[in-house]
């Protein structure tokens, strides 16, 4: 009978160890069988095991011994091992790429589980690119996989590019900051960039810098403001959008290796999961202007893009700082005095139904667009019993849309003569510091 006071850190902690141990005789016995394959004589291009493992692609006249001879001596970057990345390493790997090098600078979330394939509850708190490779190359040891945990940014990247000399570039990435960069840097050393993103029940996907095809900056010269940019963190996506994004990526770079006809290169791919429809847009052609790619470049190396974009090269929420002190309560004090007072909780409906404090009130920020805002509030508080109309403590997921509800209160309602604070930290706080049972997400 187990004991029950066994740490449960301590049982992941074995289940980690034998995990490493299970990997290395699993390696042991991967070069064993790659040794025993290598004296084939049958194909001076391919191993016996190599052939019988393609086999199913290698006999469409599209790919052929040709066709697989260019995979097995190409090299892919994927910049973003999440939920486009996962699904288009693993086509690729089991496709037989020669060398796939995966870059990502995060660890495995529970909130990543239902979309980024190759990780289980086993790899939380781990380095994604480590757990992806261990799970790949337990699908093809092949194939030559190069995990670097490392962030993203104008130095990295050159070096890593200009090193390596990729054939292809995907972008798996979730910011505008880290699209622009690897535009840049995929025309400056001629790499074809696929390009995909994903967001709720949409996805999108194209070619840059392919054949004389515009690259990112010919559609997009100037960046969005960062206001009107929404991650998959803060809008939500559905799992398989991302799934059917990044596979078709892995397709899309299968053919541009190869020199398949169709890519979707002056194209834009629409995908609507609501619908289930795919719609292809024709683009714009390559901008002879464009400050990039175009006849005479004004940029020629590579800039600092989170200025450039006014938003960080990750997708990590950051906090902002916009109230003075004496406005802000930290959630410890919160937690004590939350009860006599009137709380309300500015997330969307759908985030606060997910899981909310008891006796808080859901008035999302996003009404404070409408006209009506104000007297709607005003009525809101009207219809509370709560013995202290004096204080108002403001909440919200991590603390941001609480410090900006704050600032409109305290504009529109000044004549009420009621006190607004935000909860500093929001809920992850309160997750971390009050109740580790509420769920961060």
């Amino acid at each position: 009978m187990m004991d029950k006071n066994i740490d449960i850190e301590e049982l992941k902690n074995d289940i980690r160890r034998l995990r490493k141990e299970l990997l290395f005789k699993e390696q042991l016995l991967q070069e064993k069988l790659l040794e025993k394959d290598r004296t084939s004589v049958y194909n001076d291009q391919l191993t016996t095991s190599e052939i019988i493992q393609y086999s199913r692609q290698m006999i469409m006249p599209e790919m052929s011994l040709k066709g697989q001879t260019a995979l097995k001596h190409s090299k892919v970057l994927i910049v973003g091992a999440g939920g486009l990345g996962c699904p288009a390493a693993m086509y690729l790997v089991r496709a037989g790429i020669g060398e796939i090098t995966i870059i990502d600078y995060d660890e495995v979330e529970l909130s990543n589980l239902h979309r980024q394939i190759l990780y289980t509850e086993f790899d939380i708190g781990t380095a994604k690119v480590q757990s992806a490779y261990n799970i790949l190359k337990r699908v093809n040891n092949h194939v030559k996989i190069i995990p670097l945990c490392l962030h993203v940014n104008r130095d990295t990247i050159k070096e890593i590019v200009v090193r390596n000399r990729y054939n292809v570039v995907i972008d798996g990435s979730d910011n505008v900051a880290t699209r622009y960069l690897l535009n840049d840097v995929c025309v400056m050393n001629d790499i074809p960039l696929v390009s995909g993103s994903a967001l709720q029940m949409e996805g999108q996907l194209t070619v840059y810098h392919y054949k004389d095809g515009p690259c990112y900056r010919c559609l997009f010269p100037v960046p969005p403001p960062p206001e009107t940019v929404t991650s998959c963190g803060d809008g939500g996506v559905l799992g398989p959008i991302p799934g059917v994004v990044g596979v078709l990526q892995a397709l899309e770079t299968i053919k541009l290796l190869i020199n398949l006809p169709g890519v979707l290169s002056s194209r834009l791919l629409l995908i609507d999961g609501s619908s289930a429809t795919f719609r292809s847009v024709k683009l714009r052609s390559r901008n002879p202007g464009c400050a990039v790619c175009g006849d005479q470049p004004t940029i020629t190396s590579l800039i600092d893009y989170e200025q450039f974009c006014g938003s960080k090269g990750y997708d990590k929420t950051d906090n902002i700082d916009i109230l003075e002190p004496e406005e802000t309560i930290d959630v410890e004090e919160f937690a004590r005095v939350s009860k006599y007072n009137i709380v309300l909780d500015v997330r969307p409906v759908e985030e606060y139904h997910m899981c909310y404090l008891p006796t808080t009130i859901n008035f999302p920020f996003t009404r404070m667009q409408r006209d009506d805002w104000v007297e709607e509030i005003k009525r809101l508080f009207q219809r509370c019993s709560s013995p202290n109309l004096e204080k108002v403590y403001v909440l919200c997921r991590r603390g941001n849309d609480s410090q900006r509800a704050v600032c409109h209160f305290k504009e529109k309602l000044k004549d009420t003569g009621i006190q607004f604070y935000n909860v500093k930290g929001g809920l992850y706080a309160y997750a971390k510091k009050v109740d580790p049972s509420f769920p961060i997400y």
